[in-house]
């Protein structure tokens, strides 16, 4: 009783002390009752008839030994559901090849530094997340990325620690080490996942916190009838109260909610674990669960529904331009931005062997282009709404790019010494499961939508090509977040897809965010950290089918918990009758004590069993598919109405860039950017701000702020986002 019992004894009287209770309350409560009355006759039999001598003292030992037992049984179920981490603890490699004074030495992994060189021979596993040096190698990474194909990888290439080398020989650059290192960050994550509450736990906790008051009323109301009753006249009125004890004791102890304490909980840990089996990191169980709520997908295009790889394809010039003469002033200009658009026009031009040229003064206009002063002019590269901020006529090239739209090209405009010069065509392909992907998430019911800054053209053949309905174009990186909400306005469930740092307000403006995260690339960016920061869901095989896995996972593990909580449930409506009595009437049978704690082990058991049985979900191939013939709805910034852009904006705090043509809204100049995602914002409105020598800094989300100051020097600019009274450039 006092030692066996004492972890259940010592939890259970702390509540009742501060007038509540939980589950080990009526374990306490029923125990001591029994072992009370049991004490009473021991002592002065005397006060008592002696047909009521019944002591229960076995009985409150065999109660806390079942309760015990099954709480060891739940312990190694447990145990079971949390093997996930296990196996990822055990990826981990032991030792490293480490080049230190031209010496190599193996030594253990914890003692690597942040730039040592290591050498990977084939078979081994890289010790610590790191850059190639030198060397060319077949990669697996499955156990991180759940694909199952090994990644060539070459100088320059990132390797991400506890995958295994497979082919030939590596000599890298360790770029992360210790708690830093993807693997610790994944590890850390699910764990925090698997410890954190679902919303319909929440709801099993609320039921259980009044639940549990409620069966020490119906005790009581049980003693009381049986006291008052009783079976007369087959028994005496003080064996009646004997009687009594035990059936509310037995009420007590079988009416124990471990069942649907255990019913989330246990499902949760087996999914979010299971995810990150197969590539996919789960921050919360909230997310875990709002994932099968969806009804809508947005996917952006650049990198999620596209290979995020674009290549220069054509180069079209204006009257008095050379085809060369465009591209080297073009990609000079284009030289210092981070577009995947600008660096498919930097490596065209190296592939055509032009030398770079003198640049001065650049300048990136989020969401439109770039400007510089390339060689003594004054360049201008990106969308027409770039140039006609220049008051440049665009008329002549705009046949020109709408036929290269239409071949699913990308065309990029550019002007020079405010003349229009001609337009560059850039392709990025479509991902090889993108079609699949999409048409799997049309079979679980879900409609999809792709939103871009890319034209409406190109956009428009690009969700034909993959049997997308609805495009959502022309949208600037700050208000991608308001195009979210005004879906959500028209009552859908939304989750969405990114994979750069100019998602991260709508990943976190989403129901449910999803991180296309490494993929099979050179790595992540810090565009990408902070997409997955953002985000609640990563996806590490950067592909597609990551979102359909995540959300089948989604449903089999909330079918998991409903299975979980209707058990545990029925268990309480039934069994509490039956202790209280029920069956006495009828058939002369109750339940003792001893029985009421069996039965109540045991449904904690099964219930602990059925979560189990997720640990054997697995994900399986998309099935080949063709994208349905559709002829997409294209919604371009002329196509969204002022007021639902104005409205949006105001909810997300910020004021909508202003029309060509346009004058500034009142206060315009008041406003701030976020120097990590690019979004304005109200200074008086903002989530954190940070002083530094620079000035003073804005951020829309926590998650902003710690991608600042992990990396700071990364986005400080000689404007920045400073207030505008400490700033006066802007």
């Amino acid at each position: 009783m006092f030692y066996t019992g004492w972890p259940i004894h010592s939890t259970g009287w702390l509540p009742l002390k501060h007038r509540g209770a939980d589950m080990n309350s009526l374990i306490t409560l029923g125990t001591t009752a029994a072992y009370g009355y049991s004490l009473l006759v021991t002592l002065v039999p005397g006060l008592l008839p002696e047909d009521v001598r019944e002591v229960y003292f076995e009985a409150v030992g065999v109660i806390l030994t079942l309760i015990l037992l099954g709480r060891l049984l739940e312990a190694r179920a447990k145990a079971g559901t949390g093997e996930a981490i296990r196996s990822l603890l055990g990826l981990q490699a032991r030792t490293a090849r480490v080049i230190r004074d031209g010496t190599e030495a193996e030594i253990p992994v914890g003692d690597v530094a942040v730039g040592d060189e290591v050498v990977i021979r084939p078979g081994e596993k890289v010790p610590v997340d790191s850059v190639v040096l030198s060397g060319t190698s077949a990669v697996d990474e499955s156990m991180v990325t759940g694909e199952p194909m090994p990644v060539t990888k070459h100088a320059g290439d990132t390797v991400i620690g506890a995958t295994v080398n497979t082919t030939g020989s590596l000599r890298v650059r360790a770029s992360k080490v210790g708690a830093d290192t993807m693997l610790a960050r994944i590890i850390r994550l699910v764990q925090q996942a698997q410890a954190s509450k679902a919303l319909i736990q929440r709801l099993a906790d609320t039921v259980s916190a009044y639940f549990v008051p409620a069966v020490i009323a119906i005790a009581v109301a049980t003693f009381a009838l049986w006291y008052t009753i009783g079976p007369a006249p087959a028994l005496t009125l003080a064996l009646v109260s004997v009687v009594a004890v035990a059936v509310a004791v037995a009420v007590l102890i079988i009416a124990c909610p471990c069942a649907l304490g255990l019913a989330t909980p246990l499902s949760v840990m087996v999914g979010t674990g299971k995810g990150a089996q197969a590539g996919i990191l789960i921050r919360s169980a909230e997310a875990l669960e709002t994932a099968h709520k969806l009804d809508t997908i947005v996917l952006d295009k650049t990198g999620t529904v596209t290979a995020g790889k674009p290549v220069l394809t054509d180069v079209h010039t204006a009257d008095g331009f050379q085809d060369e003469e465009l591209l080297a002033l073009v990609a000079t200009a284009e030289a210092d931005s981070e577009h995947p658009l600008a660096g498919a026009i930097v490596a065209g031009a190296r592939e055509r062997g032009l030398t770079p040229l003198a640049a001065s003064g650049f300048d990136s206009v989020t969401g439109k282009g770039v400007k510089a002063t390339v060689d003594g002019h004054t360049v201008l590269v990106g969308t027409a709404r770039l140039l006609a901020d220049g008051d440049i006529d665009t008329g002549a090239l705009t046949e020109v790019a709408a036929g290269f739209s239409a071949e699913r090209r990308t065309p990029v405009l550019a002007a020079v010494d405010r003349r229009p010069a001609g337009v560059l065509a850039v392709a990025d392909t479509i991902k090889d499961d993108s079609v699949q992907a999409i048409a799997a998430l049309h079979r679980l019911g879900l409609q999809t939508v792709i939103i871009t800054g890319d034209n409406a053209h190109t956009a428009a053949a690009i969700a034909a090509q993959v049997g997308v309905r609805r495009v959502l174009a022309e949208v600037l990186p700050e208000h991608k977040a308001d195009e979210i909400r005004r879906l959500q306005a028209e009552g859908r469930t939304v989750g969405m897809v990114g994979d750069g740092i100019n998602d991260a307000p709508a990943l976190a403006a989403a129901d449910v965010g999803l991180a296309i995260g490494t993929g099979t690339g050179t790595g992540t960016g810090t565009g990408t950290d902070v997409a997955m920061e953002a985000a609640d869901i990563t996806l590490f095989s950067g592909s597609l089918t990551g979102v359909v896995t995540a959300i089948r996972l989604s449903h089999a593990t909330m079918r998991n918990i409903r299975q979980n909580l209707f058990f545990a449930l029925i268990c309480n409506a039934v069994g509490v009758p039956l202790a209280a009595g029920a069956l006495y009437p009828l058939w002369g049978i109750r339940l003792s004590p001893i029985i009421a704690a069996a039965a109540m082990a045991l449904s904690s058991l099964s219930v602990v069993t059925d979560a189990s049985r997720l640990r054997r979900w697995h994900t399986s191939p998309l099935p080949a598919a063709t994208a349905q013939p559709v002829e997409p709805r294209v919604e371009s910034a002329a196509d969204r109405t002022p007021a639902l852009t104005a409205t949006a904006a105001h909810e997300h705090h910020h004021q909508p860039e202003p029309a060509v043509g346009e004058e500034p809204q009142p206060g315009i100049e008041d406003r701030a950017v976020d120097p990590v995602c690019g979004m304005h914002l109200n200074p008086s409105t903002a989530t954190e701000r940070h002083d530094t020598d620079n000035g003073s800094y804005f951020f829309c989300s926590a998650q902003c702020a710690a991608a600042f100051d992990a990396h700071p020097d990364h986005y400080l600019a000689p404007a920045g986002n400073r207030a505008p009274e400490e700033n006066e450039s802007r």
